[in-house]
């Protein structure tokens, strides 16, 4: 009781600092095109975590920018069930000069600022929450670690396989995504993906020589009519079918087509279902028409699924969030993934918007409830001080 009290009082005090240092981060565009700003905001987090009890690894991005991690000597030394992993990431959706601000509410609790949401509160809280633990001498055996991306919001198709490496095995990864109202807990995001279709026909005249033509829009949109139907809402497996363009001009037989959809799946099993369903409609549609048909994409991020671990896992960080005087509930199914699908599709237990609660994620109004930072801190220290 004593090791917590120490913990807590120094975690009330290091709390003081997430404004401070939030205005300096959220002045960075950190937009995920613009490398040298997600740069910039990586060595700002470099400093923020220079902690005793820590060391960093960097690993560069490959068009995107760099990857962080930082690990205590206990996640090295203890069975990997026994590791908690924290998760964010340091870019964000504003190119330079879309969205620049820095405001306060007359109340002093709303704060509105590019990324103060999603997600650089929630990383200031987590580096709040091990300062705590520095500051008390605690945090070397404490077998936890941190990773911020540089691509989350393009999907983090970089940083993937490095995430899924450093998390294998881990009992647990708490994401410190955008908080929702009454802090609600998140255990379920829908998995998100695109497909391709490609049609490759013939080109010929449309007066002198159309029946030597094979028209590829004509076969696009007799494969479009099945595919619409292969969505199941119902299962939570949507798709929109966004983009379609072929053709060159109005007297020629067109000899290419394509579309491009989006899809989001409550369940892997989901995905894989339907490109056996697409490959299977796109192969009877070649054959009636003539024409070459290429099935492409798939997920870009598998489905945060709710599983008995990933339960357990929310009602002990419910059990710390009620403590430090916030809400609990369970979220409702969500239809934007975020990297814990990334880490729960490798059978890592984990939960997701821990962050500070606030609204407006990229959008021009997004923003932060000041007052809940304090208790967010003190939730994670809690979890993080239970005996193991």
């Amino acid at each position: 009781m004593k090791r917590l009290d120490a913990l807590l009082s120094a975690a009330r005090h290091r709390t003081g600092e997430i404004v401070p240092r939030l205005h300096h981060w959220c002045a960075i565009n950190s937009f995920t095109g613009n490398v040298t700003g997600v740069n910039a905001q990586g060595e700002a987090l470099a400093e923020a975590f220079a902690l005793r009890g820590l060391t960093m690894a960097r690993r560069p991005g490959n068009g995107v920018g760099d990857h962080l991690f930082w690990r205590t000597p206990a996640w090295d030394t203890v069975p990997a069930v026994e590791r908690v992993l924290l998760v964010g990431h340091h870019d964000t959706v504003f190119p330079p000069g879309t969205f620049e601000a820095w405001d306060l509410d007359e109340a002093g609790d709303r704060l509105r600022a590019p990324g103060a949401l999603d997600m650089k509160g929630g990383i200031a809280v987590i580096a709040a929450a091990l300062t705590a633990f520095s500051d008390c001498g605690a945090l070397a055996d404490v077998p936890v670690g941190f990773v911020s991306v540089a691509d989350e919001e393009t999907s983090s198709l970089d940083s993937a396989p490095w995430l899924r490496e450093i998390a294998a095995g881990a009992g647990a990864a708490l994401v410190f995504e955008s908080g929702r109202a009454g802090d609600a807990i998140i255990t379920r995001r829908k998995g998100t993906g695109r497909f391709t279709l490609n049609v490759t026909g013939k080109a010929a005249h449309a007066g002198n020589n159309l029946a030597d033509g094979i028209n590829a829009i004509v076969a696009l949109a007799r494969l479009l009519d099945r595919v619409a139907d292969f969505g199941a809402p119902e299962r939570g497996l949507t798709l929109n079918v966004g983009t379609c363009r072929g053709g060159e001009s109005v007297n020629t037989v067109p000899a290419h087509a394509e579309a491009v959809a989006d899809f989001r799946v409550e369940r892997a099993e989901d995905a894989r279902d339907l490109f056996t369903r697409l490959e299977a409609a796109a192969a009877e549609v070649a054959e009636r028409s003539g024409a070459a048909i290429v099935v492409g994409g798939g997920l870009r991020r598998p489905p945060l699924e709710r599983s008995p671990a990933s339960e357990a896992l929310m009602r002990a960080y419910a059990e710390c969030a009620l403590a430090a005087g916030l809400g609990a509930p369970e979220a409702a199914l969500l239809g934007g993934g975020s990297d814990a699908n990334t880490v729960s599709a490798i059978g890592v237990p984990a939960i997701d918007g821990l962050g500070p609660r606030g609204k407006g994620f990229h959008t021009h109004d997004e923003c932060i409830e000041l007052s809940s930072l304090g208790p967010k801190v003190e939730a994670l220290v809690r979890f993080l001080a239970r005996p193991r």
